[in-house]
């Protein structure tokens, strides 16, 4: 009887076990670059029990069926992440950093209860997999589905609550990658679970939609302003968040899984390996392309785009939301294409379109994959195509050519003057807290 009551708190699905299996691996290998990274540090143990019960809790959030049990298990995580986060408490910075983050969890804590209270009224059940498939009410399921959504974008950093992710900077670098790569998924995971709800509520999903499309715009453009690596990719995470939401909000919840798990590998491996590097090697450009080359590009990023489109089975102009991830596969292939085929356009073109093969059939073929691996939980739905996609895709599109319009214009010396404000207004809205910043040498407490 015991042991049925403890079996009942738990579901495991083929969800639960790629979110192990993501959190499994980054913590292996954080734990292993930590083990020298932090030899000689005076919490050297303390560090090791701290990370080993984050990921202890975050596997019960992943399997977790009861909701009281999933609430502990996500506050404990929360709590144990701002420990790490404030690793040495006599840094001022680091102190302001762990204030800010977790006033931020407490507040996306306090809305998934107020949800999880609500969904309980609509059901009377404990089970989350019992309140997935049974909330009906629809007014009461819809302010549940949006407090969810805030809880879950406190969480992720997504626009407005990115403040915090920006202003974690000041922790051990195995922190940092342990939180972007794995810990800031949660919000993720968390509309992931509750997918079947959102995919019934239209109105939900174009909303987290147009959250998802402002934070990767923002934390793309916010990106590229920086010259500190770890702001960098700070400002990375919060834009590729974006695009997970993005995917979300296009009924695609497998497709943003996949973003999930692949995300979180590489930018474990970027904050693992930012401290190899002085900064960010970018490519400057002299003058504009010449026609030729943003020919070539264009053809690039349509064959691209049409290989995607294929292994997904999918038309390559398909009359749905699939068209807005298909578009964006177009503009990645035309970068990709352009930055290849900049220095020799004639002599790289084999080369520019091995790589744009690669790039879409790594992608496709990953989606395809995932989508087949998550379909018994039927998480995808692709949404009908709308105007408000048509926008997004027309905004993608003229924000990609603003932003090589002003990497062509630095490099000949003349900006017109409302790029000029452009680019201070978000150069300022990208800066961490003032309290999280060590402006001074001394302002570091060694002890």
């Amino acid at each position: 009887m015991l042991l049925s009551s403890i079996v009942s708190l738990f579901h495991v699905d083929i969800l639960s076990i790629v979110m192990i299996s993501l959190v499994s691996f980054i913590g292996i290998v954080v734990s292993s670059f930590s083990i020298n990274y932090m030899k000689g540090d005076a919490l050297y143990r303390v560090f090791f029990l701290n990370i080993f019960a984050l990921l202890v809790f975050v596997v019960v959030i992943a399997i977790a069926d009861n909701i009281a049990l999933f609430l502990c298990a996500w506050l404990c995580c929360n709590i144990i992440l701002e420990r790490l986060m404030v690793h040495k408490s006599t840094w001022q910075a680091a102190k302001a950093s762990g204030r800010l983050a977790i006033r931020n969890f407490i507040f996306g804590f306090l809305c998934i209860i107020f949800a999880i209270v609500i969904f309980y009224k609509t059901t009377e059940s404990f089970s989350i997999q019992y309140i997935v498939h049974n909330s009906n009410d629809y007014w009461y399921t819809l302010m549940g589905l949006i407090l969810l959504l805030i809880g879950a974008m406190t969480q992720s950093g997504i626009w407005p609550f990115h403040r915090w992710l920006i202003s974690s900077l000041n922790s051990p670098t195995p922190v940092s990658a342990i939180m972007h790569a794995g810990i800031i998924n949660g919000g993720g995971f968390l509309l992931a679970r509750f997918a079947p709800l959102y995919l019934r509520y239209p109105i939900m999903l174009n909303i987290i939609f147009i959250l998802g499309l402002t934070s990767a715009i923002l934390g793309s453009l916010w990106k590229l302003m920086q010259h500190d690596v770890k702001r960098m990719l700070a400002c990375s995470t919060m834009g590729q968040m974006g695009f997970m939401f993005l995917q979300f909000g296009l009924g695609f919840f497998a497709s943003g899984v996949a973003h999930l798990f692949w995300h979180g590998i590489f930018k474990a491996y970027l904050f693992l390996a930012s401290g190899s590097v002085a900064q960010e090697k970018r490519i400057y450009f002299g003058d504009y392309p010449s026609l030729i080359c943003v020919l070539l590009s264009l053809a690039c990023g349509a064959l691209g785009s049409y290989i995607f489109a294929k292994i997904n089975h999918h038309h390559w102009f398909v009359l749905d939301a699939s068209l807005v991830i298909v578009g964006i596969v177009f503009i990645v292939g035309v970068q990709l294409s352009l930055t290849l085929l900049y220095r020799s356009c004639i002599k790289n073109i084999p080369q520019t379109i091995m790589m744009t093969v690669l790039m879409a059939t790594f992608y496709g073929t990953n989606v395809y994959l995932f989508d087949s691996i998550l379909f018994p939980l039927h998480l995808m739905k692709p949404q009908p195509l709308t105007v408000l996609h048509l926008i997004a895709l027309s905004l993608l599109g003229f924000v990609w050519l603003l932003m090589l319009y002003f990497r062509y214009s630095i490099s000949r010396g003349y900006l017109p003057n409302w790029l000029m404000f452009f680019y201070v207004t978000n150069l300022n809205s990208s800066q961490p807290h003032p309290e999280t910043i060590t402006s001074y040498r001394k302002g570091y407490d060694y002890v």
